[in-house]
């Protein structure tokens, strides 16, 4: 990857392996996506809650040349996210969800106008 990515850690303390984790996850996108110019991950780790115990929400902005900027701002209440390595997980799923949906979009538009090229 050539760009670093950019981890920060919120109310918990910095993990090496969660780190490593999230750069495997951002290269995988980058593998599949093109170049990444920019990635930022923030791992919070919210007060804990007495009903919902303590979630951990991870927010993420990547920007792709050529795709635009995707960003992931999880407030959710799944529980499972008790789990930092599930959270980060179902977070890059969603990123990658809304990529993929940007690139085809991006590909789509590009088969019009070279239809109307064609056509000229």
């Amino acid at each position: 990857m050539q760009v670093p990515v950019q981890i920060s850690f919120h109310g918990c303390d910095h993990s090496d392996v969660l780190s490593k984790d999230i750069a495997d996850h951002a290269i995988k996108i980058e593998e599949y996506y093109g170049r990444i110019t920019s990635c930022r991950v923030v791992v919070e780790a919210p007060h804990k809650s007495h009903t919902k115990g303590k979630l951990f929400h991870i927010n993420i902005e990547i920007s792709i040349p050529g795709v635009g900027q995707a960003i992931h701002n999880d407030r959710g209440n799944n529980p499972a996210h008790e789990d930092v390595y599930v959270a980060v997980r179902d977070a890059f799923k969603a990123i990658e969800s809304q990529i993929k949906t940007m690139v085809g979009k991006r590909r789509d538009e590009e088969r019009r106008e070279n239809n109307k090229e064609l056509s000229a």
